[in-house]
């Protein structure tokens, strides 16, 4: 193993894989921290479902996977976060850095959510989402991990422990544009000062490669899917169409959504106006005791083919807010995401073997119940999204399977998925 990875969720997990493949580095994700050896492969990516766990909880997870990690060999350690920086005011990001920072003998670390081939870019410190500040886009209705503060020294500043007295700093564009020699002098300028972890400026993907090559003897860093680009190249990795291959798919084909985000909201409406079959989940009939699990499985049955069906509980920012005020924000998203597990298990239990899932707590329920332990890392259907092939107990030939952040792919992400497949 070249490199050790740690996602803070399962489709943060394929789209850092989804991004190491592309530049040429045979990986394979796995779910939760494995027992035995490592498969044969340049990278694992170690999925967590740790974003919104409990800090301490978030913490554990992580130390386990890093020592699980630098015991089969690697030299570097990336813990994957969102693009959009998903973490509440106590963490977890921050957390969780300072952790691998004194398990690893971290003394400096780089931080950089950038992905700018999906929209995402850093200038002076703040976050854009496209042409918005982070505080500017749908993220600021977000469920669980509302942002409404883009800036990301003083966002991460927040999250860190006084006792430890850490600082953060910044890298800006000007730095990193002058390469890596200039970085490398900026890091020793901070260390001076006193500060031991940098939000670091990406407008365009080039200047991710020049952080990775900056980084690369660095036991700790910490990024989006983006700072991947540039990892591989630096081994002598170049991409090669064979890291992708999958084998053959078969079956029906099906999408479980429960992200409630912008761009899954306009997937899902743009599927539903093409004359796609939907069946809406509604949390609050779920909560008084009807059984929809039952009822989107009878209404799945007869109609499982070629033409892909639709489970959905992605509603606008209005209707998931009432919910919330009636359910409570964590009581209705463990109730849909239980829900939607077990439908995405009834369905591959009756046929599919193509499946979409929406949304990174939904993706990592359903990926638990279909007991998958392992994926395999194919081609991309949109930047940070491939297509993935698992062995799964519910489907002896295996399951073609995408996991889909819920801020991902284009309004006809859906339909052309299944095409690329």
């Amino acid at each position: 193993m070249i490199l050790g990875c740690i996602a803070d969720d399962f489709t943060g997990g394929t789209d850092l894989a989804n991004n190491l493949v592309r530049a040429g580095m045979r990986t394979v994700q796995v779910i939760g921290v494995p027992e035995g050896d490592s498969p044969d492969c340049d990278a694992v990516v170690v999925a967590l479902k740790s974003r919104t766990a409990p800090m301490a909880e978030a913490v554990a997870q992580s130390l386990a996977a890093a020592r699980w990690l630098r015991a089969q060999g690697a030299t570097q350690i990336y813990f994957k976060v969102c693009s959009t920086f998903d973490s509440t005011p106590q963490g977890n990001i921050g957390p969780v850095t300072e952790a691998l920072m004194d398990a690893l003998g971290a003394e400096f670390v780089v931080i950089t959510p950038a992905f700018p081939e999906n929209g995402r870019t850093i200038f002076k410190g703040h976050l854009f989402v496209g042409d918005l500040l982070l505080s500017d886009s749908p993220m600021k209705h977000h469920p669980l991990t509302p942002m409404t503060d883009a800036n990301l020294v003083r966002v991460l500043q927040a999250q860190l422990s006084r006792a430890r007295g850490r600082r953060v700093g910044l890298v800006d564009h000007r730095i990193v544009a002058q390469g890596v020699e200039a970085i490398g002098r900026r890091i020793a300028a901070l260390q001076a000062e006193g500060v031991s972890m940098a939000i670091v400026d990406g407008v365009a993907d080039d200047d991710l490669r020049t952080l990775a090559r900056a980084a690369a003897a660095l036991p700790l860093v910490v990024a989006g899917s983006g700072l991947a680009i540039g990892i591989p190249a630096l081994h002598g990795l170049q991409p090669d169409a064979r890291t992708a291959l999958l084998p053959p798919a078969g079956g029906a084909r099906a999408v479980v959504s429960g992200s409630c985000s912008a761009a899954t909201h306009a997937q899902v409406t743009a599927f539903l106006a093409a004359g796609g079959e939907g069946f809406a989940i509604d949390p609050l009939q779920l909560a008084a005791g009807r059984e929809l699990v039952a009822e989107a499985l009878a209404w799945a049955r007869p109609r499982l083919g070629a033409a892909p069906l639709l489970v959905y509980a992605t509603a606008e920012p209005a209707a998931v807010r009432a919910v919330q005020q009636h359910l409570g924000a964590e009581a209705a998203g463990a109730l849909v995401e239980q829900a939607l597990s077990r439908i995405a298990q009834g369905l591959v239990q009756a046929g599919v073997g193509q499946l979409i899932v929406a949304g990174g707590e939904t993706s990592g329920a359903c990926v638990q119940a279909l007991g998958i332990t392992q994926l395999r890392i194919g081609p991309q259907i949109d930047p940070g999204v491939p297509w993935c092939h698992a062995a799964t107990p519910v489907r002896t030939a295996g399951l073609h399977l995408a996991l889909k952040s819920g801020n991902f792919g284009g309004p006809d992400f859906f339909h052309r998925a299944f095409e690329l497949l």
